[in-house]
């Protein structure tokens, strides 16, 4: 066990564990539904539900982000509190088919 530990350490591939609503709470607490929309669906930010990053991404892109948006270190979200966030985003349902939205096909 030791040595599979020591193996995720320095292979960078340490897990954490995921907690969906934590993430949610996370993901409201530090404003990132301000752009990304409550659902992840997008705004003046991009969607990111319900088919997110892996977490190596998005925690590499939320450290060094292109465009407006402000970079979040690790002192505002952990790489754990990304993975939270990456695991409520993952839960997001798809939409709906167009098709099968009565007013959108009058």
């Amino acid at each position: 066990m030791k040595a599979m530990i020591v193996a995720m350490l320095l292979t960078g591939t340490v897990a954490f564990a995921q907690d969906a609503a934590k993430g949610k709470a996370l993901f409201m607490k530090n404003g990132c539904y301000e752009c990304h929309g409550t659902v992840g669906q997008g705004g003046t930010g991009p969607k990111l539900a319900p088919k997110p990053l892996p977490a190596a991404g998005l925690t590499a892109y939320v450290r060094k982000p292109a465009g407006q948006m402000p970079p979040y270190t690790a002192k505002v979200m952990s790489d754990g509190d990304l993975a939270d966030v990456r695991a409520y985003l993952a839960t997001v349902p798809e939409p709906p088919p167009v098709k099968n939205i009565p007013s959108l096909n009058q």
